[in-house]
C-alpha cells in the first residue's frame, strides 16, 4: 500500500545542517565533533507515525453546487474545508480548515415530464502544507425523491435530507460530507517533545 510522507521538522534539519557546515569551515575540530553529536541525537528523537488509510475526514462545502441553469457542468471542481483536526495519537495531521476539493462527475439538468435533475460528484484531496493527500468519497443523487446514496449503494440520511430542493438538485453552502484518506499517511514526530504536536505538518517533496 503506498504511503504518503509527511515531516514536520524539515527547518530544523536544515539548521543542524548549516550550523555544522559553519563548524567544519571554521577549522575547530572540537566544536565540530560537539555539533555532530549533538545533531545525531537530534534526528535520533525523531519518531515515524502514520495516519491510516481510511481514515475519515469530515469536509464543508464552501459554496452551493446545483444542477439548476448552465453554473455547473460536468468536470467542474469546487472548494470544501476540513470541519475537524484529523490526528493520530494526538499529532495533527490535518488540521481543521485545510482546503479540500471535489469534482462534479456527472450531471443532468431538470427535464420535462417532472424528471428531477441529478448529478454525481467525488472528494478527491485535501491540501496540507501545499501538497494533496487524495481522499475517497463518492455521492449521488438517488431517483427522483428526496434520498441520496453513496456510489457503493449505502443510502445516506439526515444531513443529506436537504440535497434536493424541489426538482433540481442541490449541495448547499455549508453543507456537510464524509470522506476517507485513500492511502496511509506517514509523518514525523519528535518523541523528546513533551506534549503531541499541533502545528501544521508539511509534505515531503516528491512523496
Amino acid at each position: 500500500m503506498p504511503i504518503t510522507t509527511i515531516s514536520q521538522r524539515p527547518h530544523r534539519l536544515m539548521a543542524i545542517a548549516a550550523v555544522l557546515g559553519a563548524a567544519f569551515n571554521s577549522h575547530d575540530p572540537a566544536a565540530a565533533q560537539a555539533l555532530s553529536l549533538d545533531s545525531d541525537t537530534s534526528v535520533a528523537t525523531m519518531r515515524t507515525l502514520a495516519l491510516p488509510a481510511n481514515s475519515e475526514v469530515l469536509l464543508r462545502m464552501n459554496q452551493d453546487v446545483t444542477t439548476k441553469g448552465r453554473t455547473w457542468k460536468e468536470g467542474d471542481t469546487f472548494g470544501l474545508s476540513v470541519v475537524h483536526d484529523v490526528s493520530k495519537d494526538g499529532h495533527v495531521v490535518i488540521p481543521a480548515g485545510s482546503r479540500a476539493v471535489g469534482r462534479i462527475t456527472w450531471l443532468t439538468s431538470k427535464g420535462a415530464f417532472g424528471k428531477s435533475g441529478k448529478m454525481e460528484i467525488d472528494l478527491e484531496y485535501v491540501e496540507v502544507g501545499g501538497q494533496r493527500i487524495d481522499l475517497d468519497g463518492h455521492y449521488r443523487q438517488e431517483g427522483e425523491g428526496n434520498t441520496v446514496a453513496t456510489i457503493g449503494g449505502v443510502v445516506a440520511a439526515g444531513v443529506f435530507a436537504a440535497f434536493i430542493t424541489g426538482r433540481s438538485g442541490l449541495i448547499p453552502q455549508g453543507r456537510e460530507l464524509m470522506a476517507h484518506t485513500e492511502t496511509a499517511v506517514a509523518f514525523e514526530v519528535d518523541v523528546a517533545a513533551a506534549r503531541p504536536q499541533r502545528q501544521p505538518v508539511r509534505l515531503v517533496e516528491g512523496s
